[in-house]
C-alpha cells in the first residue's frame, strides 16, 4: 500500500511541476496552484479507473456478450456519465467537504481527551496486519453499500432518481456510472462517511475504491458470465447482478443490492437465484427519456420525478 502511495505521489508531483505548474505561473495563476493539484491528482486517479476497468470489462464483452448492442447512442450517453462521474467536480467536492469534517470530528474528540473510534482503535490487531485491516475496510464498506442500494429501491423519493440507473435496456460496464447527480451526492457521502467513521487510512481508500469500482463495473458488464454454485455465493458475478436489472427488480422488488459480497443478500434475504439466467434489463413504466435520453433531459426528468414523489404524487412508476 504505501509502494503504491509513494509510486503515485511521484508520479503526480512530476507531472505537476513539470505540466501545470508552469502553465498557472504563464497565466498568472499561482493563487489556484494548491487547488490545481488537488484536481490533476483526483483526475489522474479517475482516468486509471477507467483505464483498468475498460482493460479488464471490454475483452469479456466481446468475449461471450448477453446481447448484441443496438443503440450505440444510449452506450455513449453512459460513458459520458463514466467521464463525468470519475473526472467531475462533484465527488471531488464531496470528498473535500468530508475531509473538513473529520479534521472538525477529530479536534473535538482531542479536545476532550478521546481517541476517534476507528476499527484499529477497537480492534488493535489490525495495525500489525495492513493487508487484514484492508480485507476488513473493504467488507464493512461493502455492508454499508448494501443498504444504501436497498434504501435506494426503498424510498419512493430517492428510487425516483435511481431509476435513471435501472431505465437502461442496453447493459454494459459504462452502466455502473449512470446516476442522477443528487444520487451520486448522496452516494458518496455515505460511502466517504463511513470510510472516515471506521477510520480507512488516507493511503488505503483509493485503493479500496478501485476494487469496489471494478467489481461494480464487471457485474454491469454485457457478458454472460457466472462463478458456478459456489463463486456466485462469495462474489457478485454478472448474472448475479443482472438480476438485480431485470425488469422484475425494479423499486421495491429489488433483489441482489450486494456490490461486492452477497452474503449480505442471502443473509438478509434478498437473494435471487432464480428468476431468469440473464432476463431483460429495464425499469418498467418509466418515461422513454429515462432509458434513451442524454444526459441532460434524464437529470431533468430525474429531478423532476423526485419532485412528484416528495410532493406526494402518484402519477409515475
Amino acid at each position: 500500500m504505501d509502494a503504491f502511495t509513494t509510486a503515485w505521489a511521484t508520479a503526480t508531483g512530476w507531472l505537476f511541476e513539470t505540466l501545470v505548474q508552469p502553465a498557472f505561473y504563464a497565466l498568472g495563476l499561482m493563487d489556484w496552484a494548491e487547488d490545481a493539484y488537488d484536481w490533476l491528482d483526483f483526475g489522474l486517479y479517475g482516468l486509471l479507473t477507467i483505464a483498468v476497468v475498460y482493460l479488464v470489462c471490454r475483452p469479456l464483452e466481446a468475449w461471450r456478450p448477453v446481447e448484441a448492442v443496438a443503440d450505440r447512442r444510449a452506450v455513449r450517453t453512459d460513458m459520458v456519465y463514466t467521464f463525468l462521474t470519475r473526472l467531475g467536480l462533484l465527488p471531488l467536492i464531496a470528498f473535500v467537504l468530508l475531509a473538513s469534517l473529520q479534521s472538525r470530528w477529530e479536534g473535538w474528540l482531542t479536545e476532550t481527551g478521546l481517541l476517534p473510534p476507528t476499527l484499529e482503535e477497537l480492534f488493535p490487531p489490525l495495525r500489525a496486519s495492513p493487508l487484514l485491516a484492508f480485507l476488513v475496510y473493504v467488507v464493512v464498506l461493502d455492508f454499508g453499500e448494501y443498504w444504501r442500494h436497498r434504501a435506494q429501491h426503498g424510498f419512493r423519493w430517492w428510487w425516483a432518481l435511481h431509476a435513471i440507473h435501472h431505465a437502461q435496456r442496453q447493459m454494459t460496464f459504462w452502466t455502473d456510472d449512470r446516476n442522477h447527480v443528487l444520487d451520486d451526492v448522496l452516494a458518496a457521502l455515505w460511502f466517504g462517511g463511513i470510510a472516515l467513521v471506521i477510520g480507512v487510512p488516507p493511503g488505503q481508500f483509493p485503493i479500496i475504491l478501485l476494487v469496489l469500482r471494478l467489481a461494480e463495473s464487471l457485474s454491469h458488464a454485457n457478458v454472460r458470465l457466472d462463478y458456478g454454485r459456489v463463486g456466485e455465493r462469495l462474489l457478485v458475478s454478472p448474472r448475479f447482478h443482472r438480476l438485480h436489472h431485470g425488469v422484475l427488480s425494479a423499486g421495491v422488488t429489488g433483489k441482489n443490492y450486494a456490490v461486492l459480497l452477497p452474503v449480505w443478500d442471502w443473509i438478509f434475504g434478498t437473494a435471487d437465484w432464480n428468476r431468469g439466467a440473464y432476463p431483460r434489463t429495464g425499469a418498467p413504466g418509466t418515461e422513454e427519456a429515462m432509458a434513451t435520453g442524454g444526459w441532460l433531459r434524464q437529470q431533468w426528468t430525474g429531478f423532476r420525478r423526485m419532485a412528484q414523489a416528495l410532493a406526494g404524487r402518484t402519477d409515475q412508476s
